[in-house]
């Protein structure tokens, strides 16, 4: 199978969820301004919404979205407990968790990233992820995880969205939890690996 992705954007997640799965995949660098793969094929025959993450089979078809691609990643190796086997409240948990940073914090940060956005928009979309930030700090705790004592593919998402603040001055600094959290997570060895891959660590 073979992953899409663009160099610390939202594919770093699923990148690194394959990683400390263990499983076999190939990387394909996607330019997300020219739709065009480092291959020079034409990404919107590949995935028509133009977005990475995609993970594509070996049949050709294709998964596309962050979260479904990490629920599909974890469930290949239950052994690893990346993602609570179905049907149990922690399944759900996880599920929570996805679509709380999908939406709360994947998208607000997005806002600030748009250069065409008024500055008030972009100022809105700071004091929600601000608030959201407030209430990721306190559920997390002194937990050293999300779900509690284990890495799960959640993990990997919350990681990668929390490092695009030093790209729009959200400093966590303010959020000492999270802070230590995100040296916590970019201390392990597949995450380093996945950050030396991409290009983001040198080394």
């Amino acid at each position: 199978m073979k992953l899409y992705f663009s160099p610390g954007s939202s594919s770093l997640a699923p990148h690194i969820a394959l990683r400390e799965a263990g499983l076999r995949f190939e990387l394909e660098r996607v330019s997300l301004k020219t739709k065009k793969t480092a291959s020079d094929a034409d990404f919107l025959r590949i995935n028509p919404k133009g977005y990475v993450p995609t993970l594509q089979f070996e049949d050709g078809s294709v998964l596309t979205e962050g979260p479904a691609i990490m629920l599909w990643i974890g469930d290949q190796v239950p052994e690893k407990r990346l993602a609570p086997a179905p049907g149990t409240m922690e399944r759900y948990h996880l599920i929570e968790c996805l679509n709380f940073i999908a939406t709360e914090l994947h998208k607000n940060f997005g806002g600030l990233f748009d250069a065409a956005a008024p500055e008030a928009a972009k100022a809105s979309a700071r004091a929600r992820l601000e608030k959201r930030l407030d209430y990721q700090d306190k559920a997390l705790g002194n937990a050293p995880f999300l779900l509690g004592e284990h890495f799960t593919v959640a993990d990997a998402y919350l990681f990668t969205v929390l490092g695009w603040g030093r790209f729009v001055d959200v400093d966590l600094a303010r959020w000492p939890r999270l802070a230590a959290y995100v040296g916590r997570i970019g201390a392990r060895p597949k995450v380093l690996d996945t950050l030396k891959a991409e290009g983001l660590l040198k080394g």
